[in-house]
């Protein structure tokens, strides 16, 4: 219920943030491609939360566990700071929530902290090291409150990291080659517990028993594709969008040389 909760008030300050640039006449930076991403980022978070991926992830399968943290810690947040990037991030709040934090020194230094490229890389980096250490991983399981504080640990280090990656407010922390880097950086960090999934000879994860014919080492083994697939898949069309305008310049300045 609380996923459906958040959703709905996700999108519905969305909405106002949408509405409240296009009177602006800015209709060029709240078109319906920001629209369609949010709302496949809120979908892709809410399926990953509620529903069928949910009970199979709590109760049969670690790949399955493994997809929905992907999906609310990768896929989720990459579509909803995609879509609320440049001025549309401004207006996410409403003027009366959003002055006073603006004015507030202490949440804009946490906030510059945070997005510390060291900073936002560490945490990200700490947050998966540490959600998959087996004994907090089945602790986690056991109980419902901290299973809740890890996946907003999860969203909460998504959003700070697709942060840097994609708006480009963060220029002025990363150049776009820096943004490249720190892509690759997540891609090798992840790269090592994929690595240990993959190769590992025995379960590391004693709640997952196998299912559905699947068993425990081959259930770790998809696991770890899995996340594999899905870093591969989201940065590296991160870093191709990133490199695609150099790229154009490059064979224009090669057409033109030709000619």
């Amino acid at each position: 219920m609380v996923p459906v909760i958040a959703a709905v008030v996700a999108a519905l300050l969305f909405l106002q943030a949408l509405l409240r640039l296009r009177r602006r006449g800015r209709v060029d930076l709240a078109g319906w491609d920001r629209i369609a991403l949010f709302a496949a980022g809120l979908g892709v978070t809410l399926f990953a939360l509620v529903g069928p991926l949910d009970r199979l992830a709590d109760e049969n399968l670690l790949s399955a566990h493994m997809a929905q943290h992907v999906l609310i810690g990768d896929l989720g947040p990459a579509l909803m700071v995609t879509a609320l990037r440049g001025p549309l991030l401004v207006f996410f709040l409403p003027a009366a929530v959003l002055a006073p934090l603006a004015r507030n020194t202490r949440v804009r230094a946490v906030l510059g902290t945070l997005l510390k490229p060291r900073v936002a890389f560490s945490l990200w980096a700490v947050n998966l090291a540490v959600w998959h250490v087996p004994y907090l991983y089945d602790l986690a399981l056991a109980h419902q409150n901290l299973h809740d504080f890890e996946h907003v640990c999860w969203m909460f280090c998504g959003i700070l990291v697709w942060t840097l990656r994609v708006d480009r407010g963060s220029l002025r922390r990363l150049t776009v080659g820096g943004r490249v880097v720190l892509a690759a950086a997540l891609c090798a960090a992840g790269r090592i517990l994929t690595d240990v999934l993959v190769f590992s000879f025995t379960p590391l994860y004693p709640l997952y028993h196998g299912a559905y014919g699947i068993s425990a080492l081959t259930d770790q083994q998809l696991s770890g594709i899995v996340m594999m697939v899905e870093q591969l898949l989201t940065l590296g069309t991160c870093v191709a969008l990133l490199l695609r305008p150099r790229w154009s310049r490059t064979r224009r300045a090669r057409l033109a040389a030709a000619t």
